[in-house]
Parts: structure tokens; C-alpha cells; sequence
């Protein structure tokens, strides 16, 4: 997870960063349009911030991959990595939006969601929260059983 975190950090750091500092120059790199109303880019330089927050906070976690806070991290930037999938594919498809940028966005997007749900299925934390969960309360007697049989 430390690679996927600072991955992340390092490629959202920048996404985040050029939508605050030019957010037209930006999307018109991946819809093939600028944003000439001032609300558009106000709103674009808000959405940077928050993007520019999730690469502080895998920055700041990419030493800690073994704790919960570390696995929430990942569950988002899984969700944030889908959606931004999503938007784009329903830009290209569904406005008809196209810039040079567009199609290695949706690439390095999937490629980054596959990586989360990676990590998040291979993540000893999950296991041990998948492991707990095969164990069965006997509701007549009060006690709890694992799956395995016990040998005498």
C-alpha cells in the first residue's frame, strides 16, 4: 500500500495543484473545452482543492499502511478513482467531450481503482476483519465457535 499511496499523492499533488492554480488549461486538456464563466472556475478550483487534499492525505499516510485510517483512504480514493471513470466516459459518450488528455485519464484512472481494489483485497487488516467474521455465536449457549473443528 506504501506504493499505492505515494502514487496517488504524487499524481493527485499535481492534478490538484494545476486545477487550482489553471483550472481552465486543465479541463480543457481532457474535455477539449475551457471554463470561461466565473463560477466554473470557481467551483473547478474547489474541486483542485479537494483533490489536492487527497494527495496530502496519502502523502501523510503513505508510511502508515497497516491501520484503518490507511484502509479508509484507500476505500476512498477506490470510490474517487470509479467516479472520476465514470464522469469522464459520460463526457466523451454522453456530451461528446474529447480532449488529447481525456482517454489517458479514464487509463490511468481505471488502472488506479484496479490498484485500490487490489490492496484493499490483499490488505492484512482485511483479512483479519474477514477472519473475525467466520467466527459463529451459538445463541442457546452464549459461546462462540470457530469454523474449525476442534480436536481432542
Amino acid at each position: 500500500m506504501k506504493t499505492l499511496h505515494t502514487a496517488t499523492a504524487v499524481i493527485e499533488f499535481g492534478a490538484g495543484l494545476a486545477l487550482v492554480c489553471d483550472p481552465s488549461a486543465l479541463v480543457a486538456l481532457l474535455v477539449g473545452a475551457p471554463l470561461e464563466t466565473p463560477a466554473a472556475l470557481t467551483v473547478a478550483r474547489i474541486g483542485g482543492a479537494a483533490v489536492l487534499s487527497l494527495g496530502v492525505a496519502c502523502w501523510i499516510a503513505r508510511n502508515d499502511t497497516h491501520s484503518r485510517a490507511a484502509s479508509g483512504l484507500v476505500a476512498a480514493m477506490t470510490l474517487y478513482n470509479i467516479a472520476t471513470v465514470a464522469t469522464l466516459i459520460f463526457a466523451a459518450f454522453g456530451l461528446g467531450l474529447r480532449g488529447v488528455a481525456l482517454w489517458p485519464a479514464v487509463a490511468l484512472h481505471t488502472l488506479m481503482a484496479v490498484w485500490c481494489v487490489a490492496c484493499v483485497r490483499w490488505n492484512p487488516l482485511t483479512a483479519a476483519v474477514n477472519g473475525s467474521l467466520q467466527h459463529r455465536s451459538n445463541p442457546e449457549t452464549g459461546s462462540h465457535e470457530s469454523g474449525r473443528a476442534i480436536s481432542s
